[in-house]
């Protein structure tokens, strides 16, 4: 499906729902429907709005100096830039663009308060709606061209991956493992780059900070990659959910790994568990399963063994982090060819030791494909 058709699509739903108008902020989906991006987004205080409205030319409002970017990227009827300091600024179209518009769709959850407050200056409150979930809805299956892309991310993550566990050692401080796995995916990223996309704007550097953690900090699942020096017998946890991030497609990839041994043998059951979770779910994964089918599966797993409800098995990923639907109790999305999920396996032991495995998967027409892999077994994982 190419840009303009995402855009007609769009279009069609809003119609069907009553909507005369979209406004679309959160960068994720602007990318998802027009190709364009940039860097200087709200983190920066400059917001882009991509206006789609049911009749009439698609417009994005983006700064000026991302001007350029946005003429070589974006797919839509017109483009309205926008200084600082200068006039009105990013306001400077909206009025005209929303006047007369009766119901207007709009991202309650993404769109930022400044534009969300300036908006409700321009309209009354009862005019705004939701276009959360139609924008979800489309981007839960994925195109052709996004399969190839969460392929091609798990070669990136696989690489990621195998480099870090190269670099765990004995005496090693944990950045240096973080160098280690951003430089392979780097490579990796800009070897498929040029194979497959002739796309060289796009940049094959990972940009995220390596998410790993070691001995006494193995119970923090979101530890970034410090000073620590690892030493033998300690558990190595590296995940790649951030810096698995291939031409804006994301995935989650997690491994657990010890040093030399197991010091402790009481991980060794902890980790099997972990291992026995992930393998329940995908018993379960295909299509025409509801999302929290899979979560059952492996929650029943964990509480079974004695440990704790865990948190959520997994969830769909694509150009943003977290997409529809969630695996977790009281997501009753049912599962369809083509979604992409990252899938878990995890038990924690507050305070003690905390295990997870995770791999991403396309579901099949009669299963899944699984995406990215490395080996989990208890002999494969001490290093």
């Amino acid at each position: 499906m190419t840009r303009e058709s995402r855009l007609d699509d769009l279009r069609g739903r809003l119609a069907k729902s009553k909507f005369d108008v979209g406004l679309i902020t959160d960068e994720d989906s602007v990318y998802y429907f027009t190709g364009y991006y940039d860097y200087l987004h709200m983190e920066f205080g400059r917001p882009t709005i991509l206006v789609v409205p049911v009749d009439g030319e698609s417009l994005l409002i983006t700064p000026s100096m991302e001007l350029d970017m946005a003429r070589a990227a974006a797919r839509v009827d017109r483009i309205a830039a926008w200084n600082d300091g200068l006039g009105d600024e990013w306001r400077t179209d909206l009025p005209a663009v929303l006047a007369g518009s009766g119901q207007i769709a709009i991202e309650p959850e993404r769109m930022p308060a400044i534009v969300r407050s300036y908006v409700e200056t321009l309209v009354t409150v009862d005019c705004l709606g939701d276009i959360s979930p139609i924008v979800g809805d489309m981007r839960m299956i994925k195109s052709g061209e996004e399969l190839q892309l969460a392929r091609h991310a798990g070669q990136v993550a696989m690489d990621m991956m195998q480099a870090g566990r190269a670099a765990i050692g004995d005496g090693v401080p944990e950045y240096e493992v973080a160098l280690a796995t951003s430089a392979a995916g780097t490579r990796k990223a800009a070897e498929l780059l040029a194979a497959h996309y002739g796309d060289e704007s796009m940049s094959p550097n990972t940009h995220f900070l390596q998410i790993m953690a070691s001995g006494k900090e193995i119970t923090k699942p979101h530890h970034r990659a410090s000073t620590r020096i690892m030493r033998r017998g300690e558990p190595v946890f590296l995940c790649f959910c951030g810096m698995t991030n291939f031409h804006r497609f994301k995935l989650g990839f997690d491994r657990t790994f010890w040093i030399g041994e197991i010091q402790d043998d009481s991980q060794a059951a902890v980790y099997q568990v972990a291992v026995d979770s992930q393998a329940a779910a995908l018993k379960v994964l295909r299509p025409g399963v509801a999302a929290e089918d899979v979560h059952a599966a492996y929650a029943e797993v964990i509480q079974d063994a004695g440990y704790d409800y865990p948190f959520r098995c997994g969830r769909a990923t694509g150009y943003s982090f977290l997409e529809k639907p969630e695996l977790v109790f009281g997501d009753k999305t049912i599962l369809r060819p083509g979604m992409v999920l990252a899938v878990d396996g995890s038990v924690s032991v507050a305070g003690s030791f905390r295990a997870q495995v995770g791999d991403s998967f396309i579901v099949t027409e009669d299963g899944y494909e699984q995406i990215t892999d490395h080996a989990k077994a208890l002999a494969d994982v001490i290093l």
